[in-house]
């Protein structure tokens, strides 16, 4: 089973680019953040026309939204609440045989303190809810692969300078202490880096600011895969597709891509 997970910012705009992912790589399960769209106005017919006949969608308007396209049957599971809001951040499913979660973790706005910035307060809550959560799939169980924009970029590797970073929302100290409390919470197996040595910097999202962002290479590695324990001699070929951000009207973010034996 190949694995994708996209912070795709507009399912309806990037379709285009969906079909380049499709032809591409040909993942088995897609899993998408930022959709965007409202359920009743998903571009359903156009992805099953990719030949992603099963989708689940939890979306609102504007903002937000998680989606799972598979070619496999999906069995839909409970949708885990974060901070008591409604806000479309999280879809699970079940596919032959592995609990599939696409999450879209908060941001957490510009100024990384959570007593003046409402954002960073939520993403914090919302990391410690995510390690109880974390805990709480571990106990299950079964096998499990959480995929998604985490908005973290835990190693100093993940981003492009770890000093300048350092008080950057997204590589803050809190904001990797929390991120590794909850890998530790569920016994998360990192599957890209568990292919790609620590060593070597790896991003999957490149600013809208940057006038050249390949030339630049500011980057930083915000999007995720994790496996539970279970799937350990399971995992092979975790790629980020690097390319897919110097495509027409592109994401800021790419595809992470890793294959399950």
């Amino acid at each position: 089973m190949r694995i994708a997970t996209w912070n795709v910012n507009s399912v309806r705009l990037r379709l285009p680019l969906l079909e380049k992912l499709v032809a591409q790589r040909s993942p088995d399960v897609i899993c998408l953040q930022e959709t965007k769209v409202v359920d009743d106005t998903f571009p359903k017919k156009d992805i099953a026309a990719m030949g992603y006949e099963h989708i689940e969608v939890r979306g609102m308007k504007s903002y937000n939204g998680v989606a799972v396209l598979s070619r496999l049957p999906l069995k839909r599971l409970n949708d885990q609440p974060f901070c008591g809001r409604d806000d479309c951040r999280h879809l699970g499913v079940q596919v032959d045989g592995i609990d599939v979660h696409s999450l879209y973790v908060p941001a957490g706005g510009d100024e990384p303190d959570p007593a003046i910035n409402d954002k960073f307060a939520h993403k914090l809550q919302f990391m410690d809810e995510m390690a109880v959560w974390s805990k709480q799939l571990k106990e299950q169980g079964r096998p499990v692969v959480l995929t998604g924009d985490f908005n973290v970029a835990p190693l100093e590797t993940d981003v492009w300078s770890h000093k300048q970073l350092l008080k950057v929302v997204s590589h803050t100290p809190i904001e990797v202490e929390k991120f590794d409390i909850a890998q530790a919470a569920g016994g998360w197996i990192d599957a890209v880096r568990n292919s790609i040595p620590a060593e070597e910097k790896l991003y999957s999202w490149w600013s809208y600011r940057a006038r050249d962002w390949a030339a630049a290479d500011r980057g930083r590695r915000l999007d995720h895969i994790w496996a539970s324990p279970d799937l350990a001699g399971r995992l092979s070929n975790a790629s980020i597709l690097r390319d897919a951000r110097g495509w027409e009207k592109p994401s800021d973010h790419v595809p992470v891509i890793v294959d399950i034996d």
